[in-house]
């Protein structure tokens, strides 16, 4: 490791803890009730939410081809940190179901159910990423503290619901600064290609711009909201991420 790509490190952790006492210097954060209430809440065939629900879809069909291209040694990746990527995918597949049963029935305790995969997810592609450019031995030992810990922020913040003190600063850590960080990362530690991880950066904030117009994106177009394509977005990132990952490997 170059005295650069020490220095980053040292620039990552310092980053991270400014940040992280910022947040917890705020006032606790509970999930507010019109986090729930979405523009777009027809039922068809019987369905309610419809599109928010079918949007879905494509997780599950994203989780099945990593796991099938996983088996197959299809991408260019470890098989030291091989578990690491069965994990991020298995939470895929999984967000499919807790996504489709939160718009299903929307309230706090299946968003619970919505967001328990996504951490896994968050957590699981960290520790790749870790792993992948700057030390093996550091994201293995990381993963399971990683993923123990975004595990942790959900069932905290349910659990804080169920009394009245909700908090989501520990999940909008978890999601948000290994967003931060890993650019960082890309940037200065090159042991691969990191293509796929820029095209999966730029489709999770292109997902994250749909969530945010959600009504103005139902206005504009008229028959879907940004929250339907926040879900096509993501999913369509990973695929990407995938075929990426994949194509590298012919060229090995």
């Amino acid at each position: 490791m170059t005295n650069t790509q020490k220095l980053t490190i040292k620039l990552i952790l310092l980053i991270s803890f400014v940040i992280i006492v910022i947040m917890f210097l705020q006032d606790p954060m509970p999930q507010s009730v019109k986090y729930h209430s979405f523009v777009d809440d027809r039922g068809i065939f019987g369905v309610v939410n419809f599109y928010n629900v079918i949007s879905n879809f494509p997780f599950l069909l994203v989780g099945i081809y990593a796991i099938i291209l996983l088996k197959n040694n299809r991408l260019n990746i470890s098989d030291n940190i091989k578990y690491m990527y069965y994990t991020m995918f298995f939470g895929v597949i999984m967000v499919f179901f807790g996504s489709s049963y939160f718009h299903l029935d929307v309230r706090h305790e299946t968003l619970f159910l919505d967001r328990l995969p996504m951490v896994i997810v968050f957590m699981a592609l960290f520790s790749i990423v870790i792993s992948e450019f700057i030390s093996l031995k550091i994201g293995k030992k990381l993963f399971i503290p990683l993923v123990a810990l975004g595990l942790f922020t959900i069932i905290y913040w349910i659990v804080g619901e169920s009394y009245g003190s909700g908090d989501l600063r520990g999940y909008i850590l978890v999601q948000f600064l290994p967003m931060l960080i890993t650019p960082i990362i890309l940037l200065n530690f090159k042991r691969k290609s990191a293509k796929a991880y820029w095209y999966l950066l730029l489709f999770y904030v292109f997902a994250k711009l749909f969530e945010h117009f959600d009504g103005q994106i139902f206005e504009l177009f008229g028959f879907i909201s940004g929250h339907s394509i926040k879900h096509i977005v993501a999913a369509l990132g990973l695929f990407i991420f995938l075929l990426v990952e994949k194509k590298d490997l012919k060229h090995h």
